[in-house]
């Protein structure tokens, strides 16, 4: 870790506020998306928060993200909407839709919002944890920023990882939340992987001749494995369906490599749904089922070697909290790249 010691949250935030600000954000949506990029980071999603940075900063800079852009709604039905992110910050077409994914369900029990015209916006769960703190069921979709999958049984990188996630109220501290690529590995976590020098698990990649791959500097050697062979490269397609043919967005040959190129619109699709419990079951029902059946999994005897039995989600509070208390560790090559990004575009460091 840095030597530098752990950074504040709101310090982290303010950096990433004033070096958008620097490529021509306006203050609130760059005050916006460094606020969900640094809850990113304190929620442990640290391969999806400022990690994240010098891919946002070039594309701004070289003309393929637009600074200035304006989110918004171009059709609409009572449980449904359409949102053209207008190719800014993905951050922002995806708050807007996940704000309105919830008012609609308010309203109709269940809310539907898809994206295109978006870009990559961190990870999943930042956009399904404010339905199941607001008593709602929080789904969302995307389309990889960028082909590393070949269908199952090619060789031709022709899907993103595609993440999906899910949350629920618990009745517990920290709500269940499911945030997960269909892929055995993100690429975040292997450019992370690179970026500290270390290893990767045999089984995340494979070289085009079907060997398996280790080496993270080698990634453009070989490409991702789907998670569970065939089922998980169906799930990538049917996510590419949902997320992006379904709004008009980018999908298979048509996605945008966004950090290899960054003068292009990537049209990223994405889609963010809420569902009202209250339109099914009473919800003081549905959290008492959630902890009867939670505490029955995690009664389960742990196999030999393996660490007692946990629900997706928890300790995700706790983190949050230790975060805001003592602030958030930084590997010292990413300190360094912040240090880069500030001198490069003329900002106050960290």
């Amino acid at each position: 870790m840095d030597a530098k010691g752990p950074v504040s949250r709101s310090a982290l935030a303010a950096f990433v506020e004033r070096t958008f600000g620097a490529l021509g954000v306006p203050q609130q949506d760059a005050r916006t998306v460094a606020g969900l990029m640094s809850e990113a980071d304190a929620l442990g999603y640290d391969t999806h928060g400022v990690f994240r940075l010098r891919q946002y900063v070039n594309r701004l800079r070289d003309g393929g993200c637009k600074a200035a852009a304006r989110p918004a709604v171009v059709s609409e039905t009572m449980a449904t909407a359409l949102v053209d992110g207008d190719n800014g910050l993905g951050h922002l077409a995806m708050k807007l839709a996940c704000d309105i994914a919830m008012r609609k369900a308010r309203v109709s029990g269940i809310g539907w919002v898809g994206v295109f015209g978006g870009n990559h916006a961190g990870p999943a769960a930042l956009y399904v944890r404010p339905q199941a703190q607001e008593g709602m069921i929080g789904l969302c979709a995307a389309v990889g920023s960028a082909n590393h999958v070949a269908p199952f049984g090619g060789s031709d990188i022709l899907l993103g990882t595609n993440p999906i996630a899910i949350a629920a109220p618990s009745g517990g501290p920290d709500p269940f939340v499911l945030d997960m690529a269909t892929t055995v590995a993100a690429m975040g976590k292997i450019k992370t992987l690179a970026q500290r020098g270390e290893p990767m698990p045999e089984g995340w990649m494979v070289g085009r001749d079907g060997k398996p791959l280790t080496d993270p500097a080698r990634r453009d050697d070989g490409f991702l494995l789907p998670i569970g062979g065939a089922k998980g490269y169906g799930l990538s397609v049917a996510i590419g369906l949902l997320a992006g043919v379904l709004n008009g967005a980018a999908f298979g040959a048509d996605v945008v490599d966004f950090t290899s190129d960054t003068k292009s619109r990537t049209n990223t699709g994405q889609f963010v749904a809420a569902i009202d419990i209250a339109a099914f079951v009473g919800p003081a029902a549905f959290t008492a089922a959630c902890q009867r059946a939670f505490g029955e999994l995690k009664a389960s005897s742990p196999l030999p070697g393996h660490d007692p039995v946990r629900i997706p989600g928890e300790g995700r509070g706790a983190r949050l909290a230790a975060s805001d208390t003592h602030g958030i560790k930084l590997p010292a090559a990413l300190r360094a790249e912040l240090d880069r990004i500030a001198g490069e575009f003329g900002v106050a460091p960290l």
